[in-house]
């Protein structure tokens, strides 16, 4: 485990530099980030062959909604794996399948068989997709010490915010005209030599904490996780509900080419906050900084519904997104402490899975909102979905406070390499 002797090393911006030049902590933070990029890029990509083979978007959308929800079902799975058989054989058996999956899926949708073809390559695809970004947060809470960690989850925040503005971009610019399956196959690529790399990080790797009765304790057992499993939830329909808002704002002034910069603009302003939260070393407990989080996360959706012109829009959607880090860090930060040491991949599995589905639900609903109403219903959809969220870190204060369970804080620790 790395280790930060030197009491600066906690705090300021230099923090992120100290904890990239510990060893080994600059590759893995590097090729975590090359094996997670295709999270912004699978859809897309997906979306824009298919649409080009066969015409159909109604297609298109069915098959990649088929491998967004069989990877947000098998990923606490993969996690749960990765806890008791060590993430290294996770991940090097996941990313075969995952090859041989996109392999199928490419080979359907360029033959141009029947949807239910593609649908099954693409349920293959993503069965085979660990959450990366979970197992990545894994990694780090064993890999450098308690004092550094928050910077570490920072660092993991910032780089999530920085593949979803450069992803989208990256796929389209490997998906053009004359090469629409460029774009999946640098999927396929990335994810497997991230996978790779990551799984022969010896240094990082989890270790598994054994229970008495020899298996670890399951992280869906524990209290605390469901709190923020629920909290996760609702800020990703916050996050679903306010990304439809800025797409119907552009869309009902007939510019709806400026809904992808308003997106960027809610990024960029997760990206700087995230930044600055994660170079404070905070006095405070996390579970009060998720509380406080959550609260900003909420409020700064409501100007959303009043913004009537585009440069006020788009000071709101910076705004709106302040808070988006924070939040996801102090979440982050407060599960490493209640989930038990050895379930950590599936712990953090199963909240990118019940954010990936509050994201689901939120595009949904507002989505509806936006096509029956305006822009701005959309917007109050995303601010009850915050609201969710901050009543959940309310009422759930008493959980998040109790820590780790006892039966895992001293467990007899095994090498996952063994």
């Amino acid at each position: 485990m790395v280790s930060e002797s030197a009491p600066s090393s906690n705090s300021g911006l230099g923090s992120y530099l100290r904890l990239l030049r510990s060893p080994g902590a600059g590759t893995l933070a590097f090729w975590g980030m090359v094996g997670r990029f295709p999270i912004a890029m699978r859809s897309i990509g997906c979306l824009m062959l298919i649409s080009a083979v066969t015409g159909s978007l109604g297609e298109a959308g069915v098959v990649a909604a088929a491998m967004l929800i069989s990877q947000g079902v098998a990923a606490p799975f993969l996690g749960r794996l990765a806890d008791r058989h060590s993430q290294r054989k996770v991940l090097l058996t996941t990313c075969a399948g995952h090859a041989v999956g996109m392999a199928l899926l490419l080979t359907a949708i360029g033959l141009e068989l029947p949807l239910w073809a593609m649908i099954a390559a693409a349920l293959v695809t993503g069965c085979t997709s660990v959450s990366f970004t979970g197992f990545m947060r894994a990694r780090w809470a064993a890999f450098v010490d308690q004092g550094s960690l928050r910077t570490a989850y920072a660092m993991e925040s910032i780089l999530d915010d920085t593949i979803f503005l450069l992803g989208p971009l990256l796929v389209t610019v490997l998906s053009p005209a004359a090469f629409p399956a460029g774009g999946l196959i640098a999927c396929a690529v990335l994810t497997v030599t991230g996978s790779i790399v990551v799984a022969l990080h010896r240094s990082s790797e989890p270790m598994r904490a054994r229970e008495p009765g020899g298996s670890p304790q399951r992280a869906i057992a524990v209290p605390g996780v469901w709190v923020l499993m629920a909290a996760y939830a609702g800020m990703g329909f916050l996050f679903g509900a306010v990304d439809v808002s800025m797409i119907a704002f552009a869309q009902e002034r007939s510019e709806p080419g400026l809904g992808g910069v308003l997106l960027a603009l809610i990024a960029v302003g997760s990206l700087v906050a995230g930044l600055a939260y994660g170079a404070v070393d905070w006095r405070v407990p996390q579970s009060a900084l998720l509380v406080v989080t959550s609260c900003v996360l909420t409020l700064s959706a409501i100007p959303l519904a009043f913004a009537d012109t585009f440069p006020v829009m788009a000071f709101c959607a910076v705004l709106a997104g302040i808070a988006i880090s924070p939040a996801l860090i102090a979440g982050s930060t407060l599960l490493e402490s209640v989930a038990p040491k050895g379930s950590l991949s599936e712990a953090f599995s199963w909240l990118n899975s019940c954010g990936a589905l509050g994201i689901a639900s939120g595009i949904a609903v507002g989505g509806h909102l936006g096509e029956q109403g305006t822009s701005a219903h959309a917007a109050w959809a995303g601010a009850v979905g915050g609201l969710v969220a901050l009543v959940v870190s309310l009422v759930g204060q008493p959980v998040l406070r109790k820590g780790r369970p006892v039966s895992a804080v001293n467990p007899e620790l095994t090498a996952a390499e063994q």
